[in-house]
């Protein structure tokens, strides 16, 4: 594909059989542009292209600019607008193409479909709207005619697990950066470059360190030698909780009010980034699909195959699919709806609204618990509660009353910090048991009261607590888990992380740890856990104590650091998923 530069961009295509059920042609085309090797595809999460063609699409996959045996040089989401905007003009014109596009991909390939400059603002704006607001016969009429040759938007696109904040939706969250998952991936993207340099050494060097782990610390020199330039290593430079320097993309409201698809995973680190675009799209006058599986970033349980092709089959080819098309549970989401799964076995639920937190189902149960403790809940896995928050009063009082007045001490040793298991930054993703680590006298725990009746939990988990430390600089990880009634498991659900740096850290104030998204359904005689310890390693680099920002595993400049939990008012709480939609203008940026 030659660029308005004169850089060519290597794309492969895939076509239906000549002799198949849809002949010749003409045919809508799947564009997918990867930094990765067109001819992987995304294979990894979806079916193979093949399929896709066999169902009467023409399939493009192309290796972005500086990737694969595209020419020209890499310089990540900055140098994608331009060229991705030529590539969906560049296919609505291919031979056999009927001139209508769908764009997919999930992760990097995600936020190729948003970034695309349009050179003339405005230009397509109201017949875009019309178009966007038609029926499903409308679309119908549109296939195969040409009017839309010039449009570098496509027609409809299914992102999948990206975000448009690079800081919070790609690198960091609470300040701290994702340490082992943004190292190896910025990593892989170095040893592409060495592939295409010819730099056999440096691309072993690479392999050898990612197999063996000790990218962990040997990652940082490696990058500085090998892409000192690097999208990655650039992240990781910057400080995470300042958003100044980091890039923040914006998309065209037009593209917003496209027909959307999103794609998320409970267990996928850029699932908020996905919550993001549907507030954003919704705020714009969109009504994007949204999914929400119970998958990590890898690994999907099957897909969502049959859903993007129902999708891309309305829009693209004009037929409404069959009501079974879908699988169950999912169809809503073809009509601008939203499908969750939920842990628990409950299956996909088909809310009408998600703006509020679910309740439990009896109306009785809270969905906020203060902590408690006697002093002990680091050295007892059982011994801190969590007490329903309309009974705070009294738990407050209980903590007044105790002699360590509602405190409990942890002590991170940087010798042997608290592993990072399972969540969504965890080198083992997803819903794991964590029983072990609870019994680590460096993480202090707070569980419930076996649940009176079902309880059904949406949102994105809050812990509020007062906290300091005797160290210019600390680390808050905390874990959400169940304990399964009659049973001695421990399976965590959801995590999240905050760091603070500077002096403030050794002053007693009121934090707060933000936990990844969860929607689960708890049984009688279940219990919730809440687990606090001071390190994530390697999800989160160690904290070195000393008020500057971490750089890896411990070392030998490592303090221990004690932090003080006070309980008194302390709050875990579910704030709704999504924030209510402002339909007057687009939400503001994070």
């Amino acid at each position: 594909m030659p660029c308005p530069d004169g850089i060519r961009l290597a794309t492969r295509l895939w076509r239906p059989d000549p002799d198949g059920p849809h002949g010749i042609g003409p045919w809508p085309v799947l564009l997918m542009r990867q930094p990765y090797g067109r001819a992987i595809a995304s294979t990894v999460t979806y079916a193979h292209p093949n399929w896709y063609a066999a169902q009467g699409f023409l399939v493009a996959v192309q290796d972005v600019r500086g990737r694969g045996d595209s020419e020209g040089e890499f310089r990540g989401f900055a140098g994608e607008a331009a060229d991705g905007a030529a590539a969906v003009r560049w296919a609505r014109n291919l031979e056999n193409a009927n001139g209508r596009v769908g764009t997919y991909g999930f992760s990097y390939q995600g936020l190729t479909q948003l970034l695309l400059a349009k050179e003339e603002e405005g230009s397509t704006e109201a017949s875009t709207e019309a178009s966007t607001e038609a029926s499903t016969e409308a679309n119908a009429r549109a296939v195969g005619e040409n009017e839309h040759r010039d449009d570098p938007f496509p027609d409809c696109l299914a992102p999948a697990m990206a975000g448009l904040d690079e800081r919070l939706h790609w690198a960091s969250e609470g300040g701290a950066h994702w340490w082992g998952l943004g190292l190896g991936w910025a990593l892989q993207l170095a040893a592409e470059g060495c592939r295409r340099r010819n730099d056999a050494n440096g691309w072993r060097q690479i392999r050898r360190s990612l197999e063996s782990g000790t990218f962990l610390e040997e990652g940082p020199p490696l990058l500085e030698r090998l892409d000192p330039a690097g999208m990655g290593l650039g992240w990781l430079r910057r400080d995470a909780a300042d958003p100044q320097g980091w890039m923040h993309h914006e998309v065209a409201p037009e593209l917003l009010r496209r027909p959307m698809l999103l794609v998320g995973g409970w267990h996928d680190p850029h699932l908020r980034g996905v919550l993001d675009l549907w507030e954003r799209a919704q705020a714009a006058g969109g009504h994007p699909g949204l999914v929400i599986g119970g998958w990590t970033h890898l690994h999907w349980r099957g897909g969502i195959d049959a859903l993007q092709l129902a999708f891309f089959r309305r829009h693209l080819q004009g037929e409404d699919p069959p009501a079974n098309t879908a699988p169950a549970g999912l169809g809503r989401a073809l009509e601008g709806g939203i499908a969750l799964e939920a842990g628990g076995g409950s299956g996909w639920w088909n809310p009408s609204t998600i703006t509020g937190t679910a309740g439990p189902q009896d109306g009785d149960q809270p969905l906020a618990w203060t902590l408690c403790s006697d002093g002990r809940a680091a050295i007892r896995p059982d011994e801190g509660e969590l007490v329903p928050e309309q009974d705070h009063q009294a738990a407050d009082a209980l903590a007044t009353d105790r002699a360590t007045r509602g405190r409990v001490w942890l002590v991170h040793d940087p010798w042997r910090p608290v592993p990072a298991r399972g969540g969504h930054l965890g080198p083992d993703p997803g819903v794991v048991e964590r029983g072990d680590l609870d019994h680590r006298t460096d993480v202090a725990c707070f569980s419930t009261a076996p649940l009176p009746g079902r309880l059904t939990l949406l949102g994105r988990p809050r812990l509020e607590i007062t906290v300091q430390a005797d160290q210019p600089g600390f680390d808050l990880c905390v874990a959400l888990s169940l304990l399964p009634a009659m049973s001695s498991n421990v399976r965590q659900l959801t995590t999240g992380f905050a760091r603070i740096l500077g002096p403030h850290a050794q002053e007693a104030r009121r934090r707060h740890v933000d936990l990844q998204p969860l929607a689960v359904e708890l049984d009688s005689g279940d219990r919730l856990r809440l687990s606090i310890a001071g390190a994530a390693w390697p999800a989160i680099a160690v904290n070195p104590g000393d008020g500057s920002q971490p750089w890896g595993a411990a070392g030998p400049i490592h303090r221990v650091i004690t932090l003080t939990l006070a309980l008194q008012g302390s709050l875990l709480r579910f704030e709704p998923l999504l924030a209510p939609v402002q339909r007057h203008g687009i939400l503001g940026a994070n």
